[in-house]
């Protein structure tokens, strides 16, 4: 598994240099959701409210991400994609797809449907102290 996350990281530096993996994470959040607040993004992530405010900065600089106003209540701010924060995480999604195509492209098919069903298995795991 600490493989796996290395190379992930390092893959999401090598698709775009502004784009971490906590970065790429937080963008897909966002136009998944239509936007959030950053408090929203922190407990969906269980981070620390600090380490997400540095992200959202960083992106904000790099034009990925901006602050509008909550319609409903005028004192929160929603952060949500910009048009090139869409473009550079549909970049990033399209890269990551051909590598795992790349990667995946000689395994069997009865492989990729195991390996499928252990990453959904895997993925539905609601985390510690929390009941399925």
């Amino acid at each position: 598994m600490t493989v796996f996350a290395r190379r992930a990281r390092a893959a999401a530096g090598r698709m775009h240099p502004e784009l971490s993996l906590v970065s790429y994470t937080l963008l897909g959040h966002l136009e998944e959701v239509g936007g959030c607040r950053a408090t929203d993004l922190a407990a969906h992530y269980a981070l620390d409210k600090s380490t997400v405010s540095r992200q959202v900065t960083a992106l904000e600089r790099a034009g990925l991400v901006e602050r509008r106003p909550d319609p409903a209540d005028q004192r929160v701010q929603v952060l949500h994609l910009t048009r090139a924060g869409r473009h550079i995480l549909a970049q990033v999604t399209e890269s990551r797809r051909a590598a795992f195509r790349e990667r995946l492209a000689d395994w069997p098919a009865e492989d990729l449907s195991r390996f499928a069903e252990y990453l959904v298995r895997y993925n539905a795991w609601p985390g510690p102290g929390r009941e399925e």
